[in-house]
């Protein structure tokens, strides 16, 4: 299969401007986000590091659509997330956000090929061409001979690499990964990596947050956070 990218150009695929998020701790309220700007164009692949509490997966959970800020705006493909309703979150998530989680996030009581199929059902796709989808994306992934296996049967990285699966599931303009490499070895860190190189070197826009100086290494644009902003 071909990883050919739904979106071409450099246009502004993600605007995020003026970010700000707080949350309520004991007494005093921690500011995660001090009014952080972010724009990333069609093809990018871009690293956001900083210290621990910098705000970094604040920002992502904000940018899926999974967190709503305090102040600022979101745009994904000119669509506003911010005063997007539940319902077009979700449905703007299904069809051009695909969302890679530190944790994996894996269905355990599925296989391998159903973790990735059900990702593509949820899309609108038939079961048909749901297995057919989920058959092509393990095999890229070199998953195709554990697509049977249940995810506690994987190792990290090929746990991680399932997770990229589900999130291609639905042919997504941007996808956002959580410290892909955070919970894996030295050799199952380098498989992820591999793979994001990949599917920048296809075209594809990711953004990705990450302690990792390899995985920043991968980007084509690296953009640091400190005390909740964005530097430039």
């Amino acid at each position: 299969m071909t990883l050919n990218p739904s979106t071409g150009g450099h246009e502004e695929l993600l605007v995020a401007t003026g970010l700000r998020k707080s949350y309520d701790v004991d007494v005093a309220p921690v500011r995660a986000l001090r009014g952080a700007d972010l724009t990333v164009r069609a093809g990018e692949m871009v690293a956001v590091t900083g210290p621990s509490g910098s705000g970094k997966s604040t920002l992502l959970g904000i940018l899926a659509g999974l967190e709503r800020p305090d102040e600022g705006s979101v745009r994904v493909l000119g669509q506003d997330l911010v005063d997007a309703s539940e319902a077009e979150l979700a449905r703007i998530r299904r069809r051009h956000i695909g969302i890679v989680f530190q944790s994996f996030n894996l269905l355990d009581g599925m296989t391998a090929l159903e973790n990735v199929a059900l990702a593509a059902l949820a899309g609108g796709s038939s079961r048909r061409e749901a297995t057919a989808r989920a058959d092509e994306l393990l095999d890229l992934l070199g998953l195709l001979g554990r697509a049977r296996a249940l995810p506690s049967t994987l190792s990290g990285g090929e746990r991680q690499r399932l997770a990229i699966a589900r999130a291609l599931a639905n042919e997504p303009e941007l996808i956002l990964a959580d410290e892909p490499t955070g919970a894996l070895d030295t050799e199952g860190g380098q498989q992820v990596i591999e793979v994001l190189r990949r599917l920048h070197a296809a075209g594809r826009t990711l953004l990705v947050v990450t302690h990792s100086p390899d995985v920043a290494a991968a980007a084509s644009r690296v953009v640091s956070m400190r005390d909740g902003e964005v530097l430039r």
